[in-house]
């Protein structure tokens, strides 16, 4: 029985002779392979004399039970031997050359010739002329091999013609031998050797090994002939598996006719580009592949015979390709009924199947391969199985089966780790495992996940992570388990339930342990790199916000004579192009500005997908343009948190464009750099904004106490601090300052201006004044000093219009219209009303609250210094101030007295105390006048 299957073969192989290259003792194995791969080179040879070409098949290893089948199909009998020896001294010359004679034993029934290769034998022996042994001084001096090659396969030529002569020419009368497969020879002792139908099976069989050998010697008319011949007599006699070895002949010969480029794929592309090969090219060689060296000539007319009537005679026992697959189909039918020919039916499969590639008849060739699959064979090794399910899946693939592909290789990959094998293979089984990837849809790359739905079988894809994972682990490798499970929680975050969400994280967190996860590349041994795996979803972020400078800290531009929206650019006031061009450009600038040296901010909303609380850890921007510090923060998400705001800060070490690129985080001990380019869905409101150089910082402290009342300016800026104060009227009050630099850059320059808001009150006088030289005395402010400023407040109000408080002028009724009352006040006296209260102290109980009048005004400094004063930069600080005025002294009654002369009158005033305090009442040219708290005197 032959157990061992050649998953290689192809339908050309059948035109093949075959050659084992073996060593003989101890060869170095490199020594070894270097020089079969020169005898592997000369795979196909022109015939001397003729248009025929031989094609060899090399191996260097192949069991003798398969030679046994070589009668059956002569493509499988080892006609030569070519053994290659290391033999240093003539003592042990006669050993090795009595080991080259057992080694020939071995496959001696069906061999045609030998050759012994010796290497390091100089001297005597190596100079006697011999046919079968070629002497070498070295691996290295052998230039001749591929000559004393050629030499070797003419000789073979010459006795495969002279086989084929002698089989094919008719002897009538001489008894034709009948050929067996191994199984059989058992099954035909004590036949009736003289019946009709055995002997016509003796014809079928030899008509069959004809074709072989007619086929082998590049005559491909005849063998077609000799096939159909072969067919109709075994046919004749039911004789069913040489029926099918004939059928698969006739299909083998007819590929070869239809498809001269081959059909063994990737090692078929490299044979004969077309063309026949002439008489001069018989020197010239064609590397084969990975020890199945074959390379095949187009059959083309002119290959085999210029006679046109043998093309068409060819054309005419040819089979047409849907021809070819049927014949297939029965001879594979044939062979099923034998159990002992399970490899031929398996070989027969697996060819067919390549030839319906190439016909692009990926259904059929399903078929046939599925039929492989359940072929029987004896108890495979661990090995034996991963080589046959790796050819399935590489035919599957051929055939564009991606994903039937996929689930083979991968039972290839657990079969290099299956229990049974002393030392499991996990590196081969990693390696099978990745080229699994894209029969699943699936990718190394996390970008190929980000965009669109999801491609793919999910649970199958994370089935095929984990154990990516596991495999990693077995290999020692833990960067490596790290990556593919940071993959799975990154691409799969969807499919996973809460439990496994749980289980994946605590196993990245045990692995990173040991081995952060980064943002390298990861080479692997064959050069495969593995792209890192940001986690861009943990936490996922909706929106990236960057944030204005406080009020107070906020640059401003000295405007310029020419006015700031003035382009010196352009001539034109619109030009379209350029609007158009910049609009990229424009929806990503920011109009406003960050400073130098200045704490920046940046704010992203974000929530955690997970069903527990996330750790953050060391998050920070990701900047360039401009050199940044990021002042990296850590923060703790609850479970599946809903949109959370997130601050982060930096600050800006030079000037000019920095652009926000995105973010780093590290969760469960993997490091990750999100680029905003990679996340699809989040928001913002551009990404790149000017830094300018560096200010000073002022800040402002007073002697008063802050004050409870926010003022709102018009101009909508902020004012950092507020303060209040309460003065009775005709009070002054200094309000002291201090400026306090607590920037890293001198103050060079300040101006201040007040401005009175929200009132509506008439002022008499300078509410508030100031000198600021004494001030700017000081200046340049180094950075941590301080400077003082004195501001006066000087409240003058007019109280007279409350009603309540105020009595008519005389007892007598006198309307004293326009009369001059505390200078420059104007005011109509009303008559009195009888109903109110008489006394003034009641009354002015009455609207205690409505009688203090309210002053707001702010102060504003505007400073500069340092290098942002030299591009002409200042900053705006805001100081509010609240003043609350009460009344001191009213005048509630006018009245006259008759005149004693004409150079004076007397006008008598009441004058009430409305404060809480004694007050002294000083007139000129008259005494102090002391009033006591709410009292009135005349």
């Amino acid at each position: 029985k032959m157990s061992v299957p050649d998953y290689m073969q192809c339908a050309e192989d059948h035109q093949t002779l075959l050659v084992v290259v073996q060593p003989i003792g101890i060869v170095p194995e490199e020594s070894f392979f270097r020089i079969y791969k020169r005898i592997s080179a000369v795979s196909q040879v022109n015939v001397r004399d003729s248009q025929r070409v031989l094609y060899i098949r090399y191996r260097h290893h192949y069991p003798p039970e398969n030679n046994e089948w070589g009668d059956f199909q002569t493509h499988r009998k080892v006609v030569g031997l070519i053994t290659i020896t290391d033999c240093s001294s003539a003592k042990d010359w006669p050993q090795t050359f009595e080991k080259f004679h057992l080694q020939k034993e071995m496959y001696g029934s069906t061999l045609y010739d030998s050759r012994l290769f010796v290497f390091g034998l100089q001297g005597e022996i190596a100079e006697q002329p011999r046919t079968d042994v070629a002497f070498y001084p070295s691996y290295d001096e052998c230039e001749t091999v591929e000559k004393r090659i050629e030499d070797f396969i003419e000789s073979l030529f010459i006795v495969l013609e002279s086989k084929r002569l002698d089989r094919a020419t008719d002897k009538s009368g001489d008894k034709i031998p009948l050929l067996c497969v191994p199984f059989e020879k058992k099954d035909f002792v004590g036949l009736d050797t003289d019946s009709r139908h055995y002997k016509k099976r003796c014809q079928g069989r030899m008509r069959k090994h004809v074709g072989d050998l007619c086929l082998q010697a590049g005559m491909l008319q005849d063998s077609l002939v000799h096939y159909h011949m072969a067919v109709e007599l075994l046919r004749s006699v039911n004789d069913f598996l040489w029926l099918g070895a004939a059928l698969e002949g006739l299909c083998s010969a007819s590929v070869i006719y239809h498809y001269p480029g081959g059909t063994g794929g990737k090692a078929g592309s490299r044979r004969a580009q077309g063309g026949s090969l002439s008489a001069e090219a018989g020197n010239r060689h064609r590397p084969g592949k990975d020890g199945i060296c074959f390379l095949f000539c187009a059959l083309t007319s002119n290959g085999i015979n210029a006679d046109t009537s043998a093309e068409i005679g060819r054309a005419k026992n040819c089979l047409s390709p849907e021809d070819i697959i049927d014949k297939y189909k029965e001879a594979i039918s044939y062979y099923g009924k034998y159990k002992n020919a399970g490899v031929i039916e398996l070989e027969a499969c697996v060819k067919a199947v390549r030839v319906l590639a190439i016909q692009k008849r990926s259904m059929e060739a399903s078929e046939f391969l599925q039929n492989a699959v359940y072929i029987n064979l004896r108890q495979l090794s661990e090995e034996e199985k991963i080589q046959r399910y790796s050819i399935l899946s590489e035919l599957y693939e051929r055939i564009g089966f991606h994903r039937k592909s996929a689930f083979f290789k991968r039972i290839a990959a657990m079969q290099c780790a299956a229990p049974s094998i002393p030392e499991p293979g996990w590196r081969a089984c990693y390696k099978l495992l990745l080229e699994t990837l894209p029969g699943y849809s699936l990718s190394l790359d996390p970008k190929d996940f980000s965009k669109g739905t999801h491609r793919g079988w999910a649970a199958v894809q994370m089935r095929l992570l984990h154990e990516l994972v596991y495999a990693s682990r077995r290999m020692g490798n833990p960067a490596l388990c790290v990556r593919h499970l940071s993959f799975l929680l990154q691409t799969m975050l969807d499919f996973l339930s809460d439990q496994e969400k749980k289980d994946v994280t605590q196993s990245l967190e045990s692995y990173t342990a040991k081995c952060p996860g980064t943002m390298e590349y990861i080479t692997l041994p064959d050069g495969l790199k593995l792209p890192p795996v940001p986690f861009t979803k943990l936490p996922i972020v909706r929106s990236v916000k960057l944030l204005n400078l406080p009020t107070s800290l906020r640059p401003h531009k000295m405007k310029s004579l020419l006015g700031q929206n003035v382009s010196t650019k352009s001539p034109f006031i619109y030009s379209p192009i350029i609007a158009h061009s910049r609009g990229e450009e424009r929806s990503k600038k920011i109009d406003f500005q960050w400073v130098q040296g200045d704490v920046c901010e940046v704010q992203l909303m974000v929530y955690n997908p997970m069903p527990f609380e996330l750790r953050v850890e060391n998050m920070g921007l990701l900047t360039t343009g401009v050199e940044f510090e990021s002042l990296p923060a850590a923060l703790s998400l609850p479970a599946e948190s809903g949109l959370y705001p997130v601050t982060l800060v930096g600050v800006p070490q030079t000037t000019g464009q920095i652009t926000i690129n995105g973010y780093h985080t590290s969760v469960f001990g993997v490091y990750s750099d999100c680029l905003l380019d990679n996340l699809p869905g989040v928001k913002t409101n551009g990404c790149t904004v000017e830094v300018i150089p560096a200010l000073p910082r002022l800040q402002i402290s007073t002697s008063l106490p802050r004050s409870a009342h926010m003022l709102q300016p018009s101009s909508g800026d902020e004012i950092s601090t507020n303060v209040s104060v309460q003065l009775y009227n005709g009070e002054t009050q200094q309000l002291v300052i201090k400026l306090e630099n607590i920037g890293t850059e001198p103050l060079e320059k300040l101006e201040v201006t007040a401005k009175t808001v929200n009132t509506k009150e008439k002022l008499y006088g300078d509410f508030l004044s100031w000198k600021l030289e004494d001030t700017l005395s000081q200046f340049p402010l180094k950075p941590g000093k301080i400077a003082t400023f004195t501001v006066d407040i000087k409240v003058k109000l007019d109280f007279s219009c409350q009603e309540n408080l105020l009595q008519d002028l005389s007892d007598d009724g006198i309307s004293v219209t326009g009369l001059p009352l505390s200078s420059p006040f104007r005011q109509v006296v009303k008559p009195r009303v009888e109903t109110k209260p008489v006394n003034p102290q009641e009354s002015s109980k009455v609207g205690d609250f409505s009688h203090v009048k309210t002053l707001e005004a702010i102060l504003n400094f505007k400073y500069s210094g340092g290098p942002g004063h030299v591009e002409g930069y200042y900053r705006n600080l805001a100081l509010g101030l609240h003043v609350e005025v009460e009344p001191s002294v009213f005048f509630t009654r006018v009245s006259t007295l008759p005149a004693t002369s004409f150079f004076q009158c007397h006008l008598l005033l009441d004058v009430f105390n409305s404060t809480e305090h004694e007050l002294t009442i000083s007139a000129r040219n008259n005494e102090d006048l002391i009033l006591h708290a709410g009292e009135c005197q005349r």
